[in-house]
């Protein structure tokens, strides 16, 4: 296991960071705030805390949040419309300086293809380095499940698509970043995994990263640094 100080280092060297995106990169759970546009707030909060806990798997929590939820086409995007996501504080400023770096930023998100691409949009992250769910609509805009075939549908995933990053463009420096367990356990194949509570603080999280940080500043500091 690397140490603090061989984290850092890691982190200066890294040729790509993976951010997951709900809690993380913006300060809402994606999911929870599609559940109260729905009506059904309460009853899917408490399943995401659930999920996000470890104690079920992530598609098994899936499945139940949508289908309780089934969201139609307009309703996902009056909800991006409406009540667009909010970056969370430092995040802009931190992707932009990983750019400048060089460095390859990815979101990696169990939440959906649609409210992860705009979030990516304002962070000038391309569409090709969204790995998300996506949502299955019927021809008349009714909820039809979601792809099922994604990485990101199930635990585990995001460790899938690290994976998949690195066989693909031969990173040998690749970050997580991410406030649940989910991200937590895509590393390894992550090199570095740094566990984020700026938003909300997962116990089992905090508890077990090595590095754990509550402000994107830190990770700022630390590229100045070098």
């Amino acid at each position: 296991m690397a140490s603090l100080l061989e984290m850092k280092e890691i982190f200066r060297n890294a040729d790509a960071v993976c951010f997951d995106v709900d809690s993380t990169v913006i300060r809402e759970e994606g999911i929870d705030e599609l559940a109260k546009f729905c009506g059904v707030g309460d009853a899917v909060a408490e399943m995401t805390r659930r999920a996000m806990g470890g104690t079920v798997t992530f598609k098994a929590a899936l499945t139940a949040r949508l289908g309780l939820i089934r969201p139609s086409y307009e309703q996902v995007q009056k909800l991006i419309s409406d009540n667009p996501p909010q970056l969370t504080p430092g995040i802009r400023e931190l992707v932009s300086r990983l750019h400048q770096r060089g460095v390859q930023v990815f979101l990696v998100s169990g939440g959906f293809q649609s409210i992860v691409e705009h979030v990516a949009s304002q962070l000038n992250i391309p569409t090709a380095n969204v790995f998300a769910n996506r949502l299955k609509f019927y021809f008349n805009g009714e909820y039809a499940g979601f792809d099922e075939t994604l990485p990101t549908s199930e635990s585990g995933g995001k460790g899938k698509v690290i994976a998949h990053l690195k066989e693909e463009f031969h990173f040998k420096n690749v970050v997580m970043i991410g406030d649940g367990a989910t991200d937590m356990e895509a590393c390894p194949p992550a090199d570095c995994f740094i566990g984020f509570g700026g938003n909300v603080i997962r116990k089992q999280v905090k508890e077990k990263a090595k590095w754990y940080i509550t402000h994107f500043d830190e990770l700022l500091k630390e590229l100045e640094e070098r």
